[in-house]
Formats: C-alpha cells, structure tokens, sequence
C-alpha cells in the first residue's frame, strides 16, 4: 500500500464520487485541511486525470487540500530578549512593561530606535526612527544598546523549538521564520489550536512572546502576525481578506513604504481594499513593476514567495551605505576620507556578491536635515573600490553647497553578473588592475580580520573604517 499526497483547491470533482462511496472522512472547520481516505479502485481515473497519480499507485490515498502556513514573528524582539537577559541578571525593572527601546550609540549619533516597549509607542515613538525624535517624545524613555551576538543564540532556541513541530522552516529574519503546519498531538488536526500550543510554548519555555499569523501563503500569514499584539494567534485566509484587509490603510500592506504609500493616495487610494479595486495597469503607470506587486499583494495573491522575492531585491535594487557622522563635516577633505571609507564597504560588498555596479549615487543629509543626492553612470560596470571613490568625490564636489554634512551615503545601481561584463577599451587595463589589487585585499582581510589591512589614511586618524563586509 503506497500513500500519495496531493494539494488542491476545490473537492468539485471528489464530491459526487465521494458521495456514493462508503467512506470514512474527517476535517477541520474552515481551514482547508480536509483529510480524505479513498478506497483507490472508485476513483482511480479522477486521480489520475487530474493529478497525475498513477493506477498502480496503491489501495488507498491520502489528499491534504491546501497547506497551511504559520508566520512565527517574536514581538518587539531585541527589547524582549535584552529584558529577559537583564532580568536573569538581577535587574528589578522588566523593560516590555516601560517606556524603553533598544537603539544605536548616542555618543556618535548613530542612534535609531530597533525595538520598543508598547509604552513606549503610546508616545508615538516608532521603529527606525533617530533616538533624538524619540526622546522628545518621551523624557523619560529607557534605551540600551543592542546586543547582537546574543540575539543571534536567542533566535536559534526559537528555531531549535520550532523543530520540534516540523522540519519545513524558512527563516525570513532573525525574529521571524514560515513554517509549514503538520498536525502535533492534541491538537485534533486544528491548525490554530496547534497555533496556540506552539506560542504558549515559546513563552513558557523560552520567557518570551510571538505572534503567529496562519494562512494559505506567506504573503497573507505575514499579514495575519502583524495584527493585535503581543501573544496573538490570527487568521487571514483568502476568503477573510476583504473583511480583515481590506479596510486597513494601505501603508499597512507588506511592500508599501513611505514613498509607494504617498504616491498612491495622491491617486485616492487610501485603504488596501482601494488598491486592490484598483485597474492595475493603472498602478503599474505610477510604480512601474512594484505597483504590480503591491497590487497583487492587496488581492492575496504571492505569485512568488516573499522571502525569495526579498533575495532578489538586492540585485534589482542596488547595494549602498551611509553613515550617520559623529561630528558634522565641514571641508570637503574631511568629506572625502568618509567617501572613501563607504566606497571600501560598498565595492567590498558588491565583489561578495559577485555584482558590478554601473551607476553611483551620492546621498548628503545637512545638518539642517535637508537630504540632497547625486548619481551618475560610469563608463563601464565596475567592483573597484577606487572607481567608486573617484565617482563619489566628484559626485560630492558637484553637489555640496558647503552646509555642514550630518550624513553621508553611497549606492550602487544598475547591477550586472560580474561573469558577463562588457568592458570600455580605454577602461580595460585600470579597472583588472585596480580589481586585482581589491581581491587580493578581500582575501587577506577574510582570513585575518577586517583590519589586517588599512590605509594610511585611517591610520593617520588612529581608527578603522567604519562599516567592511568583513565584520
């Protein structure tokens, strides 16, 4: 006897010859996880005309209609995990239950809020923001440093737990995975109440809370997590989209950030269910092919997966750093050391990566947080450090008014496989040399640290650089 699986979406076909069969069935309500056991020879040509199961396949077979996936995402989780860890170590306060968020180092003004406390967002203060707007938003606000190592060990008990329950995980961040629901003892094959189960687990076990979302892709489950927290199990199946969806506001939907938000309710579309009513031809003029995805995405519908859709983003979008100054700079040396200094980090990236980069831009932020920018297309793809460099010194020069620069960035566009490149002639012989000489520097700073190897430059200053893809 061979047991076959099957995911379909309807039992139009099984129902009549389900009907006139003796056969024991069991389901769970409303959740698509219908479990049906045939007697193989009635139906052995519906199965096999419409699944493509062979006749030979067995005496019985089992068909799951749909798969249910959990969205597992851990509620304000630096700040979760840096409260249990100093609550472990005698501290009398629990952050989660005061106005606290976990951020950056004030000192050099790097600070941005990376979790917060509920009390803290009842004072409007939100994640990503700079620490500075946060505190005048609340005085009394508590922040502490990340500790990244140590979050890193907390998510991997989180995953290490979830295996327990079923092999088919995907990690998305270091505080969210999907996981495929297989039925787990006591849970009379009811994929909430194994839900529950699971989150009430992690609390008990691991002293701190999830939300889960359940549904029948990734893109509808991550939505469903991001409802009421903390500790929440939700739903969002296809068919509660329009009630549960719909009505929220579309900067709420996965995808949609500031700028797609703003340009989509000049257009009148303020909720999601206005985006998914939407003629997406229309959306796609505005947003080009983004709008097509956040379109499909207000419908429910994940043409590709999200975390697969997030690995390629890289390439279409670009790969860039800045860096946030401890001083404001004032002469356009002092800006240049910092140029070089991001051009290392982001030409480092692109060789890790294996990408050449054909466009360049510049970012400034004045101190009077006045944001300008600057790019241009160089002669041919690169992954030099220098070539970087140049483009972003005399994209600096063209750009600065000679306002103090709070921060400054590079990005790189128009991303190429470096195996397939097609390179200007005059170009050919500095740029494999230059190209050479930053492999041979990948290769030590891999094997003996990021600062075996410095410019004179940093030395002079007695610091390293600030950010390498080798740290």
């Amino acid at each position: 006897m061979h047991v076959y699986t099957a995911f379909i979406t309807t039992t139009t076909i099984l129902t009549p010859a389900v009907q006139n069969l003796n056969v024991k069935m069991s389901w769970t309500d409303n959740l698509y996880s219908y479990i049906i056991k045939i007697n193989i020879n009635f139906i052995k040509s519906i199965l096999y005309l419409t699944y493509n199961i062979p006749y030979n396949c067995g005496k019985k077979v089992k068909i799951i209609m749909k798969k249910i996936i959990f969205h597992i995402d851990v509620n304000s989780a630096y700040l979760s995990w840096t409260a249990i860890k100093l609550l472990r170590d005698g501290s009398e306060t629990d952050l989660r239950k005061i106005p606290a968020i976990v951020g950056g180092d004030m000192s050099k003004r790097h600070g941005v809020v990376l979790a917060k406390s509920i009390a803290a967002a009842r004072y409007g203060i939100r994640t990503g923001e700079p620490i500075t707007d946060a505190l005048r938003k609340c005085a009394n606000l508590t922040i502490v440093p990340p500790e990244h190592h140590y979050y890193s060990q907390c998510s991997r008990q989180l995953l290490d737990l979830l295996h327990h329950y079923t092999s088919a995980i995907s990690q998305y961040s270091i505080d969210e995975c999907f996981a495929e629901y297989v039925p787990i003892p006591g849970d009379n094959g009811d994929p909430v109440r194994a839900a529950h189960m699971i989150k009430d687990t992690i609390r008990d076990r691991l002293g701190f809370t999830v939300n889960i979302g359940i549904s029948t892709n990734r893109l509808l489950a991550k939505m469903a997590s991001d409802f009421e927290k903390p500790d929440k199990v939700h739903t969002l199946f296809p068919e509660e989209v329009p009630v549960k969806m719909w009505p929220l506001p579309v900067r709420d939907l996965f995808m949609v950030g500031h700028a797609s938000a703003a340009k989509l309710e000049l257009l009148g579309i303020k909720t999601i269910g206005d985006l998914a009513k939407m003629d997406p031809a229309l959306i796609e003029a505005h947003l080009k092919s983004h709008g097509r995805t956040i379109w499909e995405y207000a419908n429910g519908i994940e043409s590709v997966h999200i975390d697969e859709r997030t690995k390629t983003d890289t390439s279409n979008k670009g790969i860039g750093n800045s860096t946030t100054l401890s001083a404001d700079v004032t002469t356009e040396e002092a800006a240049r050391k910092v140029l070089l200094e991001l051009s290392e980090s982001v030409a480092g990236r692109l060789r890790k990566a294996g990408f050449l980069a054909g466009m360049v831009s510049v970012e400034i932020r004045y101190n009077t947080f006045e944001n300008v920018s600057h790019q241009m297309q160089l002669l041919s793809p690169s992954q030099a450090t220098q070539v970087f460099y140049e483009a972003a010194g005399q994209l600096f020069h063209e750009l600065w008014n000679g306002t103090p620069v709070r921060l400054l960035g590079i990005r790189t566009s128009k991303l190429s496989d470096c195996q397939v490149r097609q390179m200007n002639l005059f170009d050919y012989v500095r740029n494999d040399k230059q190209e050479k000489l930053d492999q041979a520097l990948d290769s030590i700073r891999q094997k003996y640290g990021s600062k075996a190897v410095m410019r004179g430059s940093f030395l002079e200053e007695k610091r390293p650089p600030k950010a390498t893809p080798y740290d």
